[in-house]
């Protein structure tokens, strides 16, 4: 099934040169010395989550496979490859016919992960697989970077609803990701017009507090808001004076006005007392919701607040403070021969300062207690012991180089919902800590 099976309109151009030089010169040269067509896997993981984070989210999986198919090198791309001299001729014949006829596996979007985690096994000949190192790193790192904070959030939020609004706050395209990303994590609506055309997210919005002062009164701006978008519309009651702003918009929208929205202030005093209001005035099922650049520390402050609602724009498109995850695309294994029964012989690079990995082709799994709760993130390069047979984590993504595992938006979501449920209570605290699972080498 492809993208256009599900409905969503989505149009990814070549990606051949979302790379680094590096990559073609290695390339360039393992022609030349007669190694690039070795057996090989590369392997995603991370050393350490983002300082105090307790688990890691798997998120642009998707977009990984729209990568792929579309890592091709057209005339275009030749004709700058060539100008530049950054590859010789042989090396752009060959790229002219590239097409990626290797297995990738990964854990599914959605899932989480821990230091050590393959979350992404790219395998085929060394040629193939090298290429798309940083395509792939760029995407996991920073889809799985958003995904985590709203995951935080939404943990934080407890079951309110929660609204990403961060398009005006990163890059026109990383926003459109950053949607995709949060939605995965836990949010429920995206203001961004593209993300919702582009994925089928859930897409809101109203008026800004330029559509007030437009108007020559705030009765006139709600007024207009409520003629054209109806009594269920949120208005933004911060303006001016909020007490004055929700008597106001009660009386233009009666009862059934379906929310209003505060920017500014003490948020936890601001929305005791607009409910208090609210309620004196009849609209007992107005909902509230609250803006302001949040986080899930700000979230988390107004649990015992009367909100129904967040909206969250700068700290979500941006991390929460970790905008990358650290990822890494190792090589852990090759063969000494292009020989396709060739035994793969495990590989890593030894290093100080905390740069070491583990070589060998891994496998995955998670160990649960007696009560199904997770205890443990266990990894190995050998046969799977029986009991965590049916535990494993790596599915199949790319087989022979054709997408074999594309599935609509909503199954990520629902599996992080489910994958963040499994994990000990103490995955959901805010406060610093370690991992909330050991990562075991067996």
């Amino acid at each position: 099934m492809n993208a256009a099976d599900l409905g969503l309109p989505v149009d990814v151009p070549s990606t051949a040169l979302f790379t680094d030089q590096y990559e073609l010169t290695m390339l360039q040269a393992a022609l030349r010395a007669g190694t690039a067509d070795r057996r090989s896997v590369f392997e995603v993981f991370t050393r350490r989550l983002p300082e105090g984070r307790r688990y890691g989210v798997v998120a642009g999986v998707g977009r990984v496979l729209d990568a792929v198919e579309n890592f091709r090198f057209d005339a275009d791309v030749l004709g700058f490859l060539r100008e530049q001299s950054i590859v010789d001729e042989p090396t752009l014949r060959w790229l002219a016919g590239y097409r990626f006829s290797g297995d990738i596996w990964g854990y599914p979007e959605g899932e989480v992960y821990f230091p050590g985690s393959p979350i992404l096994r790219v395998e085929g000949s060394f040629a193939e697989c090298v290429l798309l190192e940083t395509v792939i790193l760029s995407i996991l790192n920073h889809d799985s970077a958003i995904a985590a904070a709203a995951s935080r959030m939404s943990g934080a939020a407890g079951g309110r609803r929660l609204i990403e609004m961060g398009a005006r706050r990163t890059h026109e395209l990383a926003a459109v990701a950053s949607a995709r990303a949060a939605y995965v994590g836990g949010f429920d609506s995206t203001s961004d017009l593209a993300a919702g055309f582009r994925y089928g997210i859930p897409t809101v919005g109203t008026s800004a507090h330029a559509f007030t002062l437009l108007h020559d009164s705030e009765r006139d701006a709600f007024q207009a808001q409520v003629d054209t978008l109806g009594r269920g519309t949120t208005l933004l009651v911060d303006t001016y004076d909020v007490a004055e702003a929700v008597r106001t918009a009660v009386e233009v929208a009666g009862p059934e006005l379906g929310a209003v929205r505060i920017d500014s202030g003490d948020l936890l005093l601001v929305a005791h007392r607009v409910r208090a209001q609210l309620d004196e005035l009849g609209a007992r099922n107005t909902k509230i919701v609250v803006t302001s650049d949040l986080d899930e520390y700000a979230i988390a402050s107004l649990a015992a607040a009367p909100v129904d609602a967040y909206g969250v724009g700068t700290q979500l498109v941006t991390g929460s403070g970790h905008p990358t995850c650290s990822m890494v695309y190792k090589l852990v294994a090759r063969a000494q021969s292009a020989d396709l029964k060739a035994p793969l012989t495990a590989v890593a690079k030894k290093s100080l300062g905390g740069k070491a990995s583990v070589g060998g082709r891994k496998w995955a799994a998670r160990r649960t207690d007696a009560d199904g709760v997770a205890e443990a993130e266990v990894l190995g390069t050998g046969p799977v012991p029986p009991e965590l047979a049916d535990r494993q984590l790596l599915v199949e993504l790319v087989k022979g180089g054709d997408v074999v595992a594309r599935e609509p938006l909503e199954a990520a979501r629902a599996r992080h919902i489910a994958a963040r449920a499994g994990l000990p209570l103490s995955a959901t605290q805010l406060s610093r800590g370690e991992p909330v699972l050991p990562t075991e080498y067996v």
